[in-house]
């Protein structure tokens, strides 16, 4: 660096310096400005690829951490070294004798490992590296992410391919985690900068339509807040406002999974109302008052009070949520905030400055942590990590009124398995709000949830495709594994039966089987013959397969119930679906059940022919399998 940077980079970190002088002893501001010292001659030869001089990423660091999270001295340390040992010949056991156990400890968290042996990949097993620091010190994770959104912030230097690469990464692992830690602003910036340098076309498109709604709407929904102050200033209450446009991304994920346009999309602003200490009432009596003022003079969207207050999020979000009509004729939302719950959304789980109260909240992920690490072969590393990083997340009720919070979009099996393990595995059914319901469906914010087990039902592979949370997964992976998987996959056309003629073709390691008149297997015949292979497709008690058929016949007295008869009773199977269409009195039915063979759908057909008044009996082709 020439005279000049050394000034620039000096005043820079002079800010950090000013920042940690009024919240620590003058003995760590010392240590503070130490670790900046040795970090600039360190790095003093290095530079980033924009051209600056290379401290003056420590130094962006350093100021997220001690500005933006409110860390104290020896995260701040860390953040000027956490790239000495890795980028630098100076060792860590210099950094621990220079700065002590504590600082090291931190950079050594943040430092990648350096070899050409991985367990499972280089990014994977910094990610482990990085999430091991949580069962010691939840301080390294900050500082890690501080590392994660300066480099964000600087990406435009990178080439397109390593852009994609770093911003792959903070979609997948650093928002998500800032958002398990309550890191709402990180969180945000983290995604939208994502998906500014994966989609930058999309980005630019939605970025403009926000420019111009905010063009259009500013000046009524700054007098709709300028009324809301005005009717509870009335009151004695003084608040502050704010109208507060979500970023690109999260407006644009609404509209993806809502199906809508920007235009009909709910959700692409929200107004805040912030108070402070109102007669010395509690939070939610101040805001439950707000809200009782604010809706004497505005509509209130019926259903739309969400009370995040007594029930925060797992990230421990607080706020009370409503949707109010405004002059304009608009339905707006508008979230009422302490100055408390405000911090505590801009900190996250690091608000309270108490070791206890970080140590309690980070509890169950430390746990989730372990229990990935003590059972890895049922469910790889990072799908148990990111599956337990709730983006966002549901409070639902058992009826003795415990709570349970679950990922949205989570089903009954989450719930039950979020219970107990036996509850999940032999769960049959549930009533949701009193309502009977599969136990693969999805539940939502608030409704009550009643699991009915029963010990003769076991999991099914397609099971999985209904689960979100860890917990779920690794249960039903470690009962599954044990249990017969088909060797093969079935033709989706000819739905070949144990009894049936069979053929098989093998791609790769999956080996499809056809029935020897299926057109497809003919086709493949002509065309890969190297690939058919001899295969023997036995009937085995755990293994049904569905299959459709439709009878013809003559309708009369008590046909119906002979039908179900000849199937449930008498074959002793269970239907799946019953659809039945009568004209001229002629009958026309489709019955869905499931058979473990050929032979065994042939007796079905066989004793469906000598129903009276049928005339016909025939197999359909079903979808599912």
């Amino acid at each position: 660096m020439n005279e000049q940077e050394w000034q620039e980079a000096a005043q820079r970190a002079e800010e950090v310096f000013q920042v940690m002088s009024s919240r620590v002893t003058p003995e760590e501001v010392e240590l503070i400005r130490k670790a900046y010292a040795f970090a600039a001659e360190a790095h003093k030869d290095q530079r980033r690829q924009s051209g600056e001089p290379y401290i003056t990423h420590p130094i962006a660091v350093a100021r997220i951490v001690a500005v933006e999270l409110e860390l104290g001295a020896n995260p701040v340390c860390a953040a000027f070294l956490h790239d000495v040992v890795e980028d630098t010949p100076h060792p860590i056991e210099e950094i621990r004798e220079q700065f002590g156990d504590d600082v090291a400890f931190l950079v050594k968290v943040v430092t990648k490992k350096k070899g050409n042996n991985y367990e499972a990949s280089k990014q994977i097993d910094n990610y482990r590296q990085i999430l091991d620091s949580v069962h010691y010190d939840v301080r390294a994770l900050m500082v890690k992410l501080a590392d994660r959104l300066h480099n964000m912030r600087t990406l435009s230097s990178k080439r397109p391919e390593k852009q994609m690469k770093i911003a792959g990464e903070t979609d997948y692992f650093y928002a998500p985690l800032a958002t398990r830690l309550g890191l709402y602003p990180i969180k945000t910036e983290l995604e939208n900068l994502s998906f500014k340098y994966r989609c930058p076309k999309e980005f630019q498109m939605m970025q403009e339509a926000l420019d111009n709604d905010k063009k259009a709407m500013l000046p009524g929904l700054e007098s709709f807040m300028k009324r809301i102050e005005q009717l509870l200033d009335l009151r004695g209450m003084k608040v502050r406002t704010e109208i507060r446009y979500r970023q690109p991304y999260n407006v644009w994920r609404k509209m993806r999974n809502s199906g809508r346009d920007f235009n009909h999309v709910d959700g692409k602003r929200y107004l805040r109302i912030v108070y402070d200490d109102f007669r010395g009432w509690p939070e939610k009596d101040t805001s439950l008052y707000i809200y009782s003022c604010l809706t004497d003079y505005f509509k209130e969207r019926p259903g739309s009070l969400v009370n995040y207050i007594d029930a925060p999020k797992e990230n421990g979000y607080q706020s009370f949520h409503i949707v109010l009509l405004s002059p304009q004729g608009t339905w707006e939302e508008i979230h009422i905030s302490s100055e408390r719950m405000i911090r505590h959304s801009r900190l996250g789980c690091i608000a309270e400055r108490n070791e206890g109260d970080i140590s309690r909240w980070i509890e169950k992920f430390r746990g989730v942590l372990q229990d990935i690490a003590a059972h890895g072969r049922e469910l790889a590393f990072m799908e148990g990590v990111t599956s337990s990083f709730y983006n966002d997340d549901i409070l639902v009720f058992t009826p003795q009124g415990k709570g349970v919070i679950l990922p949205k979009n989570a089903t009954v099996l989450d719930f039950a398995f979020e219970i107990h393990s036996d509850l999940g595995q032999h769960a049959q059914f549930a009533r949701i709000n009193g309502k009977l319901s599969s136990v693969k469906t999805v539940l939502h914010r608030g409704e009550c949830v009643e699991v009915g087990a029963n010990e003769t039902i076991e999991p099914k592979w397609d099971w999985l495709g209904a689960v979100s949370t860890y917990k779920a997964k690794r249960h039903l992976l470690s009962v599954l594994r044990h249990q017969d998987k088909l060797p093969y996959t079935r033709c989706p056309k000819c739905h070949p039966l144990p009894g049936d003629e069979v053929i098989g073709f093998k791609q790769g390691d999956t080996t499809t089987i056809h029935k020897r008149d299926c057109l497809v297997a003919i086709q493949q015949a002509s065309e890969h013959g190297d690939a058919i292979v001899d295969v023997v497709f036995e009937e085995h008690r755990n293994f049904l397969y569905p299959v459709r058929l439709q009878v013809l016949a003559v309708d009369r007295y008590h046909l119906l119930s002979d039908l179900v008869e000849c199937i449930t009773t008498q074959q002793r199977l269970s239907m799946d679906a019953f659809n039945i269409k009568s004209q001229d009195q002629i009958v026309t039915c489709a019955i869905d059940f499931s058979v473990r063979s050929a032979f065994q759908l042939e007796g079905v057909i066989n004793s469906i022919t000598q129903i009276s008044g049928v005339e016909e009996v025939s197999r359909l082709q079903v979808s599912k399998d």
